[in-house]
């Protein structure tokens, strides 16, 4: 099979389409044909060598949808030519709390969906939501569950909250935005993109404000009256900022620390007598994934797609990815 294989870890340029050996299904596995996959934050720095943990060659790509054509020992073979989506991990263990020690997310290093075909356990895979084209189902797995995980397992988001997301534009966040607007929360943006706060209020949320203005966070709490919960993937030195917009038993969810940590101290008295929950938390469980895919079917949710290209033209997708210069989910076909 054609695949997009990494071998040498300075930057998307060095990607190359490779003719590998397609996998067999072992036990209690089945082969998909892939239609289509996405990128994510995580392919580009695996490009680049910082992700822990490297291993090359490698193939990368989380997120899939795709055909089962073939099944392993004790797999029912009835499940050949179902249209499924690929839970984005494997092993995430027994507690929900956590991931287990094993816990690895799909391709570095194992296979990743950056190929024609991949094997996963037929456990990790979940049908198709027909409402959706193959590009919109490739665009939901990780992205999707990290937003989820966030929001309603953490955030505890629920009708009538207030809710502050941060960084609108990645995939993480405009999931983030979908899931509270489907669960009838009142929805707050921030960006230093004008065109991505104005494609934010297309989707529903009431306003947004850019994050280079030092007011920013203080305009945000006057115009929402506060909120119940932050979602944020940023940290930095705004955190205390973010902090003091929420109300009382506001909960802070932050999945990311693309401004590393902040120079100042918490505020600990302001947060114990607020009752501020801070909470960090990362991708998500195979009953979340179950959890999040029904509710995006029963809402028919239909994810944000920036760009598709083939699967030919990995590196310019992974330097559209670089330049963080697009809204939503950026599609690979299996086109080649």
């Amino acid at each position: 099979m054609k695949a997009v294989v990494l071998t040498e870890p300075k930057g998307p340029e060095h990607l190359q389409i490779l003719e590998v050996d397609t996998p067999q299904p072992k036990p209690g596995e089945v082969r998909i044909c892939l239609q289509t996959s996405a990128l994510n934050r995580r392919d580009y720095w695996i490009t680049l060598g910082k992700y822990p943990g490297m291993e090359l060659p490698c193939i990368a790509g989380s997120d899939g949808a795709g055909i089962i054509e073939e099944v392993g020992s004790g797999v029912d073979p009835n499940l050949i030519g179902q249209e499924v989506v690929l839970y984005p991990a494997r092993d995430w263990g027994e507690s929900e709390a956590r991931y287990g020690p094993n816990f690895r997310v799909l391709g570095m290093p194992d296979q990743g969906t950056f190929a024609e075909y991949i094997c996963t356990p037929a456990t990790d895979v979940y049908p198709k939501p027909k409402h959706l084209s193959w590009e919109q189902a490739a665009a939901v797995p990780l992205a999707g569950l990290t937003a989820w995980r966030s929001v309603v397992t953490h955030a505890d988001v629920s009708l009538g909250d207030k809710v502050l997301v941060t960084g609108a534009g990645s995939g993480v966040s405009t999931f983030a935005i979908l899931w509270c607007l489907n669960l009838g929360a009142e929805v707050y943006v921030t960006s230093s993109s004008k065109e991505k706060i104005d494609a934010a209020k297309l989707l529903g949320v009431n306003a947004g404000e850019n994050y280079k203005d030092p007011e920013c966070y203080k305009k945000l709490k006057t115009l929402s009256g506060g909120f119940n919960a932050v979602i944020d993937s940023a940290g930095g030195d705004a955190l205390n900022s973010i902090l003091d917009t929420l109300l009382p038993a506001g909960r802070y969810v932050f999945f990311g620390a693309t401004l590393g940590n902040a120079s100042k101290g918490l505020s600990m008295g302001k947060l114990f007598f607020n009752h501020t929950r801070i909470q960090g938390t990362t991708m998500g469980s195979n009953a979340e994934f179950g959890a999040m895919l029904n509710f995006l079917n029963e809402k028919k949710i239909v994810p944000v797609v920036d760009s598709i290209l083939p699967l030919s033209e990995a590196i310019k997708a992974h330097k559209l990815m670089e330049t963080f210069g697009h809204t939503g989910k950026i599609v690979l076909k299996n086109t080649l």
